[in-house]
């Protein structure tokens, strides 16, 4: 080999190698969804990538089971313990039956949080609220009996039995159900958060509560199953659905009457905030401490409560008069 092909080759290699420790050096923070293909997570991950982008040493692995389960949730995390991924931000589908693998992550150096649904706190280093509970159980109630002047029967559509979210916000729902004394709760349904799932038991509810005014459903997907069926059964008008959906995903049943108003916070924000919290527990810059500060870039920062818990914003209405305008958002 010529003396110049050595240089070329040793030249080559060089670059090869630091390259790839320029690649190593980036932070690889894991947003892991409840499940692949809902519109909610998949706008978070946009969230995500923002964050990534903004930082600009961060690389975004996006990930989550086929379906709603606590099983597909750990499978996912297992693999991305073996990995060796520097951040774990997980939506959880069950609040207790991720810990042990989570405990695994944590044990091996990862910093671990929980978003959106969280994970009890000996498996998270913090979590972070969409909103506060209180203010989302007191504002779905709301949504519905603002549009029922002379009260009547509610219902519940939520998603699985063990989300934590879901149970956490019916709970708050319940303890101000009395501030509405003509509304009846008569009952909740749950939808696993299947599009298909949520559409019978909506037509479910139609049949056992001929009398409904109202569904409440606070999942995404739910209060979209949960229109097309009160759309198809032919009861715009007399059956209301409201909850926590997406402007882009609700704006058509909006504009049919099937839903008078809804609420949500931006879930690109609350992507955006949990990668940033990760990169900052993850670089070592903030702690997960009650009492603790962590900032989240542009949405600010956050204070720990004593449960090591934040809440980024409140909900946000969306109705006739304004869903249009976010419906190319999100």
């Amino acid at each position: 080999m010529s003396i110049l092909k050595k240089a070329l080759t040793t030249a080559a290699m060089a670059s090869a190698l630091l390259a790839g420790a320029a690649q190593a050096e980036d932070m690889r923070i894991a947003i892991v969804a409840k499940a692949l293909g809902i519109g909610f997570f998949e706008a978070a991950n946009k969230g995500a990538q923002e964050a990534a982008e903004e930082l600009g040493d961060v690389e975004i692995i996006y990930t989550g089971p086929t379906d709603t389960t606590a099983e597909g949730q750990v499978e996912v995390i297992n693999s991305l313990i073996a990995q060796r991924v520097d951040a774990i931000a997980v939506s959880a589908n069950d609040t207790d039956a991720l810990v042990p693998t989570l405990k695994k992550a944590m044990q091996r150096g990862i910093t671990v949080i929980s978003w959106d649904s969280g994970v009890a706190p000996e498996g998270r280093q913090m979590h972070l609220n969409p909103s506060s509970a209180p203010l989302i159980g007191n504002m779905i109630i709301k949504l519905a009996a603002d549009n029922m002047p002379e009260g009547g029967q509610v219902a519940v559509l939520s998603a699985t039995t063990t989300s934590t979210n879901q149970n956490v916000w019916i709970e708050e729902m319940n303890k101000v159900a009395g501030d509405y004394p003509d509304v009846e709760v008569v009952g909740t349904v749950y939808g696993d958060d299947l599009a298909d799932k949520s559409y019978r038991e909506t037509q479910g509810l139609l049949k056992t509560y001929p009398d409904l005014k109202a569904i409440i459903a606070p999942t995404s997907v739910g209060i979209v199953a949960a229109a097309q069926a009160v759309t198809d059964a032919g009861k715009i008008g007399e059956v209301n659905v409201t909850g926590l959906g997406l402007p882009s995903e609700m704006a058509g049943h909006v504009k049919s009457g099937a839903s008078k108003s809804f609420a949500i916070w931006n879930p690109i924000d609350l992507g955006y905030s949990a990668t940033m919290i990760a990169y900052h527990l993850a670089k070592g810059d903030a702690s997960a401490e009650p009492g603790a500060t962590i900032p989240m870039g542009r949405m600010g920062e956050v204070a720990l409560d004593d449960n090591t818990e934040a809440a980024m914003a409140d909900p946000f209405v969306y109705d006739a008069s304004n869903v249009e305008e976010f419906a190319d958002v999100f």
